[in-house]
């Protein structure tokens, strides 16, 4: 079976294990694992940051910055296609407290200067305010869109305009900073905080970093611990994590095979492919007169698994479990279902 549903379903490598088995680990709720230690140093130093706390995922990660930025009954501003809308389970209202006001930002999912100045809702008797805009990047739900450094600026230098914080689910913004060819820190700069996944491109098992300045971070661990994030001995699960670092160069071949799967698929009839940016490949099925899951069942009875993202459109991921010769083999398996 070649399992394109997801960069999540990487499964870590023998050096990964064995640095598992050696970790050095304490217990981290009191601070005294210093393999997580380790691994908050360097990631914060990684995205240009005071500090970083690791998590055990990418969606814990989100609601402790949205819980920390903000206070109860806020707005928040987001993208009505971004992760912490659609897949969250509506965890900013059930953890924070806090209202969504939806945005149909431009194509790529980021608001503009005058949306944000159009979406602000000022404090005052009747009204809680405006606490937090939310970006994502890559831009999931859009097609794993890499959004350029430019973009994040604008749209934090408005909110920051009226006094209000920015957080970027970065899940995959390695992956942007790879397709834009820019250093990782000049899409972080802007931000007042930033999540970054360690388990879905870059290939470890468990885990998921949040990273802003050392005030947030302190306050990010109480919450961590409320919502029954604190871990003990965490070092065997950081461990791979430390590797899963050192494997940011590896996603432009990851980006390189996305293209190739998408040529291959644009060739056959039925099939409307968005030509991708980073990892994330998504297809319009409408054309074979057929649902996504009907297409997705007879692909997986072929051999290859996708996502259904919508009632016509899949999302094919690539990583690095997948090799070229099976997204070369996965097209022909995927022709012979059609």
């Amino acid at each position: 079976m070649i399992d394109l549903r997801s960069d999540t379903v990487t499964k870590p490598g023998e050096e990964m294990r064995e640095a598992a088995a050696a970790a050095t680990v304490g217990d981290d709720v009191y601070g005294e694992d210093p393999t997580v230690n380790d691994l908050e140093a360097r990631a914060a130093e990684r995205v240009g940051t005071e500090a970083a706390l690791y998590v055990p995922t990418g969606t814990m990660g989100n609601q402790i910055a949205a819980r920390v930025h903000t206070e109860r009954g806020q707005e928040v501003l987001a993208d009505r296609k971004s992760h912490v809308v659609k897949y969250e389970l509506g965890g900013l209202a059930q953890l924070a407290g806090l209202q969504v006001r939806m945005l149909d930002a431009d194509p790529r999912g980021v608001p503009t200067p005058a949306e944000i100045d159009a979406s602000y809702v000022a404090e005052d008797l009747h009204r809680p305010g405006t606490g937090l805009l939310c970006l994502e990047n890559t831009h999931n739900a859009r097609g794993g869109l890499a959004i350029a450094p430019e973009k994040i600026e604008a749209a934090a230098d408005a909110a920051h305009a009226r006094g209000v914080p920015v957080h970027v689910d970065g899940a995959r913004i390695f992956n942007a900073a790879t397709a834009l060819d820019v250093p990782v820190t000049e899409l972080t700069e802007p931000v007042d905080s930033v999540m970054f996944c360690l388990s879905k491109g870059l290939g470890a098992p468990v885990g998921s970093m949040l990273a802003g300045s050392a005030e947030f971070i302190d306050r990010a661990r109480r919450v961590r611990k409320l919502f029954g994030g604190g871990m003990r001995q965490a070092g065997i699960v950081a461990a791979p994590g430390l590797r899963a670092l050192e494997n940011v160069p590896d996603l432009e071949t990851d980006h390189e095979n996305a293209r190739l799967l998408a040529d291959g698929l644009g060739e056959i009839d039925g099939l409307d492919v968005q030509e991708p940016e980073t990892n994330i490949v998504l297809v319009d099925v409408s054309g074979l007169g057929l649902t996504s899951e009907d297409v997705l069942e007879r692909f997986e009875g072929g051999g290859v698994r996708a996502s259904a993202f919508g009632e016509t459109t899949l999302r094919f991921c690539t990583h690095r479990c997948v090799s070229r010769d099976e997204i070369e083999r996965a097209v022909e398996l995927v022709s012979e279902e059609l």
